[in-house]
Order: structure tokens, then C-alpha cells, then sequence
């Protein structure tokens, strides 16, 4: 913009200079707030599930939707998690040698929240609940 433009406007060109960096700046916030916008969206379809069982066993979540599982062993002091997973219903097991110890059907995974599952058993306690 030359001078004689903003004059003719009814600014000074240090007016008009201050406009077009507001103008700039405006514009700027606008592209990052949709730039932001977008990243919360991404984030929010997915939760996660975690808890806690017997160290070093197996932790299988079976989505209610699409049949796809997933498998975790619980770390050195009992804790598992999966993260990201899809918004849906999930069967949670806990397995001792590859068979099933302990079932919880119908968890719910709700976007951007953790659901806590556990399995605070031992031995015979465990194998006592399966298909109750």
C-alpha cells in the first residue's frame, strides 16, 4: 500500500502500516487455532484402557466392533495399558499360559478418558471366575 493510498483512505501510512500487521496477526491466530483445532480432533478418538494384574502375564482386549485384539504382559510391578485405542466396546482377559484366567466383557472405551480394568486375584481364586 503506497502512502498516497492511505492518505486517500484517511490513514497515515504509520496507520495504515499498524492495519495491515493487525490484519496480519488476526490472521496468523486464525490458522493456528484451526491448526490446534485439528490436533484435538485427532487426539480425541481414541482412549485407553489400563490396570493392574499378576506380574508377567498376558492382557488381551478384543474390540466388540471389529473382532481385532491386542495383547500387553503386565510389567514388573502388575501394571498394563493400551493406549490409543479405538472408540468402542472391548473385552478385557487376563490369561495365565494362554488360556483365559479372567474375563470382563462390555468396557467401554470413551473418547480421550481411560477406563481402569483390573485383575486383583491370585491362583485358584482366578481360574474359579472364568464363565461366571
Amino acid at each position: 500500500m503506497n502512502s498516497n493510498n492511505s492518505l486517500q483512505a484517511g490513514l497515515s501510512p504509520r496507520g495504515a502500516m499498524s492495519s495491515i500487521r493487525s490484519m496480519a496477526m488476526v490472521i496468523a491466530l486464525g490458522v493456528c487455532g484451526a491448526a490446534g483445532s485439528a490436533a484435538v480432533q485427532a487426539q480425541a478418538t481414541s482412549g485407553s484402557l489400563f490396570g493392574w494384574a499378576p506380574v508377567g502375564d498376558t492382557i488381551t482386549v478384543q474390540s466388540a466392533a471389529t473382532g481385532t485384539h491386542h495383547q500387553v504382559t503386565t510389567n514388573a510391578k502388575g501394571r498394563f495399558s493400551f493406549n490409543t485405542l479405538p472408540m468402542d466396546t472391548y473385552t478385557v482377559t487376563f490369561e495365565k499360559d494362554g488360556q483365559p484366567v479372567q474375563i470382563h466383557p462390555n468396557v467401554p472405551v470413551t473418547v480421550g478418558r481411560g477406563q481402569e480394568v483390573d485383575f486383583l486375584c491370585d491362583g485358584v481364586k482366578c481360574a474359579d471366575t472364568v464363565g461366571k
